[in-house]
This record gives C-alpha cells, structure tokens and sequence, in this order.
C-alpha cells in the first residue's frame, strides 16, 4: 500500500489521489546508486522526492550533520554499511520538508541513540503539521504516534476508527483467536522427567486461572485492580524448598520480558504436602495495560533451584483497562495542591 501511495508501483485497480509533497520511508538507502557517491545519491534522491537544487543545497549540511556519515559523504555507497545507508536515507527522507510521511517499520535504524534522534526529529514533524501514515506490527509504535487506524488483513478491510479501539481488535484477532494464527493453542503443561511421564514426577500443575480477592474466578484481569494467578497442583509426594518463578512478555512489540518474579527474590519458599495444593500469586493493583500478554511460570525445587518440577508454557491472557488508562503501564497516583506557607 505504501508503495503504491508513493508512486514506486501502480494499483491493480483504482487510483490514488495525493495532496501534497509525499516522502516515503521505505526499505532506507535501497534506491541509491552504490556506484555513486553518497553526496551524488543525496541529490538524486532528494530530487526525486520533488526538491529542486537550490533547496537540496540548503538541505544539504543538515543532512550529512543528521546522517552522521561525516567525510564518508564523497565515498561511493557501496562502501558503506546498511546502517549508513539506511541513515542517509532516513536523514533525506525527513529533510524534504514533506506534508505526507510514509513509515514502513524502519524506526531501528542504527544504535539506540540514534533512533531516539529519529524519534524527536519525527516528533518536530508531526509538530509542525505533517501527516504520518504508518505501517507497522507493533502496537506501541502504533499508539505512541498514531491518532486514526485501520487493520489490513490479507487487504480486506478489518476494521477502523480511534487508534485504540483498532489495535485493540488487531491483537485480539491475532493472539485470541485460533482461526487468526495456527499456533495459537491451549497452554501445554510441560515435565521434566526423563522418562516423559507424568507418573513419575513429584508434582503436576493440573489447572490454572485468575482469581480477585474474593476469590472468584475472573476471566480477564483489570489493569490496577488486584488479581491473583491460581495454579492447582497434585503433588505426588511431600516436597520441601519448592519456589516458583514467574515470567510476563508482551505480545506486541518485541515480545519482551517486561515482569520477572521469582519468591526466592523474596525470601519465600514451600512446603508441599502430598495430595491437592493451589499455588496463590497475588499481584496487587496490575500494572499491566489494555493488551495481550503471555505468561511462564515454573514451579522448582531446591535452593538454588536444582530442577523443575513442572511449568506452563507462554499462556496468552489478555487484559482490560477502565477508560481513561491508555498507557502501557499503569502507576497507582495521587494529586493534590498544597499551600507554602
């Protein structure tokens, strides 16, 4: 779509119709000439994106200032790394002063400081009244520049309108639903036994699921309220010294780990009796946003654990936020006005 929209090739059907002078972020420095200079590909470059000479000579020490290619700019592309390139481009693109920005997931460009340079540049842009039409698989990007949405599947239409409204019903389509991935399944309860068989392990994780503080089984935690993770166990035989960790990614984005719990962290550790015991891991007031997540939890034995005694694998839930919380994580606050005296 995006390369349609900037002219690089033409629809099947229909027609586009642009307002505006259109930069494309698209696949940085692919178009240079490798056997051209990277201050020759500067100016056909940019005056492919609609400059004229005298306005690229204006450009031109912003660039090269932006790219930080330094005296490397009259040296031929083809000696240049894919992040060189791939800054030129992006220092090009974002120097033509354009109405219209298209964004193709190329935010990871270079070291992180550089694309935080990338980010504010972007920011000044929008700032100043260009538009962005971002395409992207990560739902934080999405929301922290986005304002409007639509989701494309296979090129039919899914859905649109407010931005969290439409990344709301892409993550669910995408990590919810088993007819949207094929690898979407019920969480697999693993062993670690040599044999492979149940039988022989000391303990079972049998159920899990999220409780509130009555108690009562809820399908969906609530970012800030309580929530406990419940995880009934049959435990073959008494077992001392037995902690759990748990481990919480993101769906979106980079699929990060952004909770690590471990009870030895906290000096807790269990003593298990043969028969049916429930594990209790209570989370006070979630900070966990509006979004899908994946959690792994082990149940180990020893101090340092020796070996584990069971686990659940990546187990996807999703979370809830009450209006008025859009952010990924959420503080519990307070506000309040005082007098000086």
């Amino acid at each position: 779509l995006l390369r349609i929209i900037s002219g690089l090739i033409k629809p099947d059907h229909g027609s586009v119709e642009i307002k505006g002078r259109v930069a494309p972020l698209i696949a940085l420095g692919a178009g240079f000439n490798p056997i051209l200079t990277g201050r020759e590909n500067v100016y056909v470059n940019m005056s492919i994106l609609g400059l004229s000479k005298e306005e690229i000579d204006e450009q031109f020490e912003d660039v090269v200032e932006f790219a930080e290619i330094g005296e490397a700019i009259d040296a031929p592309v083809q000696s240049y790394s894919s992040g060189m390139a791939a800054r030129l481009g992006f220092a090009c693109a974002i120097h033509t002063e354009p109405d219209i920005l298209l964004i193709d997931e190329v935010l990871a460009v270079g070291d992180i400081r550089f694309r935080n340079k990338c980010t504010r540049k972007l920011a000044k842009l929008r700032d100043n009244g260009t538009s962005f039409l971002l395409v992207s698989h990560n739902s934080y990007a999405i929301l922290s520049v986005c304002e409007i949405g639509i989701y494309l599947n296979r090129g039919v239409l899914q859905a649109k309108g407010l931005i969290n409204s439409v990344v709301r019903q892409y993550e669910e389509t995408l990590f919810l639903k088993k007819e949207a991935h094929p690898d979407n399944h019920k969480p697999k309860m693993l062993n670690n036994s040599e044999n492979g068989e149940f039988s022989e392990q000391k303990l079972e994780i049998i159920k899990y699921q999220f409780e509130n503080l009555q108690g009562e089984v809820i399908q969906t935690p609530e970012t800030s309220r309580d929530v406990f993770l419940c995880l009934d166990c049959k435990v073959k035989e008494f077992i001392n010294n037995v902690s759990i960790r748990l481990s919480v990614k993101s769906m979106s984005g980079e699929g990060e780990i952004i909770i690590f719990m471990n009870s030895l962290d906290d000096g807790k550790t269990f003593l298990l009796k043969k028969g049916l015991q429930k594990f209790r891991i209570g989370i006070p007031n979630l900070i966990l946003g509006n979004g899908i997540y994946s959690f792994t939890v082990f149940i180990c034995h020893g101090s340092p654990p020796i070996y584990t005694l069971d686990r659940l694998d990546q187990v996807q839930f999703k979370v809830t936020s009450p209006e008025g919380i859009n952010s990924r994580f959420f503080q519990k606050r307070t506000w309040a006005i005082e007098d000086i005296h």
